[in-house]
C-alpha cells in the first residue's frame, strides 16, 4: 500500500490495511453519521456536471481518470476488487433508481386518473344543468311577498301633505331621485366592463365564466394543428396560474385575483383546439372581479345569481343567493330591495 494516496481515501475498504482498529471504527462511525446525508456533495458534483459538455459520459471518465491518477484504486487491491466494488455500488443505486422511477409513474397515474375523473363529473354536471329547465317558478311564500310589494308600490306614489291631505308625487322628483341612484351607481362602475351571460369577461386572448363555487377560463390556443398536453405549459399554484404553448410568449400568467383550492382545481383541452381551466374557488361567498390581476374588472353588482346551481351550495351560502336573486328581480321591476324594505321599516318605527 503506498501511505501517501491512503492519506487520500482513509474511509476505502481497499486503502485501509493499517490495523488500527480503533481509529478504523472512528471513521467508520463518521462515515454511518455522514451516509445520511446522500445530498451533501450534490452540489460540487453538479457544478461538475454542468462543466462537462460530454454529460454523464464525460463525468465518469473524469471520475475514473481521477481515481487512476490519485489514488491506488485500481491497484491497492486483489485482483477484480475494484471492478466488483464499481458493479456493486452501480446495482445498488440502479436499484434505487428504478424503484423512484416506478413510484413516480404511478403517482402520475393516479394523478391523471384523478383528473380525468374530474373532468367527466364536470362534464356530466354540464349536460345535467344544460337539461334543467331555465324558468323557475316562484314559491308561494315569494309569490306572495311579490305580490305584497307590488301592491306597496302601487300605493307609494301619493305622499300626506302638512294640512293632511294627500298629493301626487311630482314626476320630475320621481326622475330626480332615479337619476341621483344611477349616478351613484355610475361612479362605482366606472372603468369596469358589464359580465358576460357567464358573469365573467370575453377577453381579446381568452374569456371566463363562475359561479360562486367554481371558476372556468376557456383558452383558444389559434394553431393550425391538433393541441395536445405535450405541446403546452400549464401551471397552476394557490395564487398563480400561466397557459403558453411551448416556445410562444404565455397566454395568461400571472397572480390570480383570489386563492383557489390547488387539489381540486385541474385543466383539459377542449376540442384539440382550446385549454379549459376549472378552479374551486376557497371562499364561496364572492364573485370575482377578474382572473388575474392584469385583467380588466367586470362590475360584479350586475352578476346574476341565477346563473348558479343553488343545489350544489351550503345552506347558509344558498340563503345569500336567493336572497341576491330576489333582490335582482326587484330591481328590474323597479320594486324595493329586501334592503330598503328594512330600511322603510325602521323609519316607520
Amino acid at each position: 500500500m503506498h501511505s501517501e494516496k491512503s492519506r487520500a481515501f482513509p474511509n476505502a475498504d481497499f486503502i485501509v490495511k493499517t490495523g488500527d482498529k480503533k481509529r478504523l471504527a472512528c471513521v467508520n462511525a463518521k462515515l454511518v453519521y455522514k451516509m445520511s446525508e446522500e445530498e451533501q456533495f450534490d452540489g460540487v458534483l453538479l457544478n461538475m456536471a454542468t462543466q462537462l459538455e460530454g454529460g454523464v459520459p464525460e463525468l465518469l471518465e473524469k471520475l475514473f481518470s481521477f481515481l487512476a491518477r490519485k489514488t491506488d484504486f485500481y491497484t491497492g487491491g486483489k485482483k477484480g476488487e475494484a471492478e466488483k466494488m464499481i458493479l456493486e455500488r452501480f446495482r445498488k443505486y440502479e436499484k434505487v433508481a428504478l424503484q423512484k422511477q416506478e413510484q413516480l409513474k404511478a403517482e402520475r397515474e393516479e394523478e391523471e386518473k384523478r383528473r380525468q375523473e374530474k373532468i367527466r363529473k364536470r362534464k356530466e354536471e354540464e349536460e345535467k344543468a344544460m337539461n334543467e329547465p331555465k324558468i323557475k317558478e316562484l314559491t308561494d311564500e315569494e309569490a306572495d311577498r311579490l305580490q305584497k310589494e307590488i301592491e306597496q308600490k302601487k300605493s307609494e306614489p301619493v305622499e300626506t301633505a302638512n294640512n293632511g291631505t294627500t298629493t301626487d308625487v311630482p314626476q320630475d322628483k320621481k326622475d330626480e331621485d332615479k337619476k341621483s341612484d344611477d349616478e351613484e351607481e355610475d361612479e362605482d362602475a366606472k372603468g369596469k366592463i358589464k359580465p358576460n351571460s357567464g358573469n365573467g369577461a370575453d377577453l381579446e386572448k381568452y374569456s371566463w365564466t363562475q359561479t360562486l363555487s367554481e371558476l372556468e377560463v376557456l383558452i383558444p390556443m389559434n394553431v393550425t394543428f391538433p393541441v395536445k398536453s405535450k405541446d403546452l405549459i400549464v401551471q397552476m399554484d394557490k395564487k398563480f396560474v400561466k397557459v403558453a404553448l411551448k416556445g410562444h410568449p404565455p397566454v395568461i400568467e400571472g397572480e390570480l385575483q383570489h386563492d383557489i383550492k390547488l387539489e381540486e382545481s385541474t385543466w383539459t383541452i377542449e376540442d384539440r383546439k382550446s385549454v379549459k381551466l376549472f378552479f374551486e374557488k376557497v371562499n364561496k361567498m364572492e364573485w370575482w372581479s377578474k382572473v388575474v390581476s392584469t385583467d380588466p374588472e367586470i362590475n360584479t353588482k350586475k352578476v346574476q345569481p341565477e346563473n348558479s346551481k343553488l343545489s350544489d351550495l351550503d345552506g347558509e351560502t344558498r340563503g345569500i343567493v336567493e336572497k341576491m336573486m330576489y333582490d335582482q328581480r326587484q330591481r328590474e321591476l323597479g320594486l324595493p330591495t329586501s334592503e330598503d324594505a328594512k330600511k322603510k321599516e325602521m323609519m316607520d318605527k
